[in-house]
């Protein structure tokens, strides 16, 4: 059985993982929804089974029951998570083939809201039948992962860059590797030219410790075998929208730079503008 981990954060519409602890009840009903919605009902009925233990009380007041247990099939496994006594939860992922159970693991909450949420973006992607829907899907559900080890801090900006190409590297297609390390060296280089001013180091700082790694963490997410081998019927596929992310966000960041060097700070607060429009509202949709 597992504890309650920090590793995966939960956003928008899901609550905290210290819900998790607080109201188990929620917490579950909160996943259900946030699948719901990203998959849609009728792609969520196929894949999704919610196990419930109603009382004679709940048949009479016509409430659904309690939450037993929340299992998602998809990618040929089967993620199962249960509450458990004392606040802790019963978290498992089962590899089946032909109906049979061939391998099982027991994972922590953490782990398993991130598998949970990739194996959703997943199945998101295949009903849709494009890359776009698989990011939607992350973002809907509102399970950021920390675990994807591609945070960038505010207070270690510069180190958390210079580092930031090794924690990707042979996680990430090659391409998508070379254009994170030219989006860092661009922000490394305009960082320190725009230190003086609020407005634009809030700019520069923004598009290095959000817009960057959000971008990574939209394709991290996903289950790997899959994200490596899968194309959609529109033909795109989610290493090839990860590697268009990244083009238009170095486009966006270079003119950053020249625009520092240029000590342009109209251009710069239009680029930033379009950062914002383009990553902060909608940073996971791969379009």
């Amino acid at each position: 059985m597992s504890k309650p981990s920090d590793s995966v954060a939960l956003t928008g519409a899901a609550p905290s993982a210290a819900t998790a602890l607080a109201d188990p009840q929620a917490f579950l009903a909160s996943l259900v929804d946030g699948a719901t919605r990203a998959l849609s009902e009728p792609v969520a009925a196929t894949v999704l089974l919610v196990e419930r233990t109603r009382t004679l009380g709940d048949r009479l007041a016509g409430r659904p029951g309690d939450i037993t247990e929340l299992s998602l099939s998809a990618g040929g496994e089967t993620l199962s998570l249960r509450p458990a006594a004392r606040g802790q939860w019963s978290a498992e992922t089962r590899r089946v083939s032909g109906g049979v159970v061939i391998a099982r693991r027991t994972q922590t909450l953490g782990e398993w809201l991130s598998a949970f949420a990739g194996h959703v973006a997943a199945a998101a992607g295949d009903a849709a039948g494009d890359a776009a829907a698989s990011t939607r899907a992350l973002q809907t559900l509102g399970i950021h992962s920390a675990e994807a080890g591609v945070s960038v801090g505010e207070a270690s900006l510069e180190a958390d860059l210079r580092s930031l190409p090794s924690r990707v590297s042979g996680r990430i297609p090659a391409d998508a590797e070379a254009l994170v390390a030219q989006i860092i060296e661009l922000l490394l280089d305009t960082a320190p030219r725009v230190r003086l001013n609020s407005e634009t180091d809030l700019i520069v700082r923004r598009a290095a410790t959000v817009y960057l790694p959000d971008t990574l963490r939209a394709y991290l997410a996903l289950p790997v075998e899959w994200a490596l081998g899968h194309v959609f019927s529109d033909g795109s596929t989610p290493p090839g929208a990860l590697t268009a992310q990244l083009t238009v966000l170095l486009g966006a960041v270079s003119k950053l730079r020249d625009a520092a060097v240029a000590d342009d700070a109209n251009a710069l607060l239009v680029n930033g503008r379009f950062l914002a429009d383009r990553f902060a509202v909608s940073s996971l949709d791969l379009r």
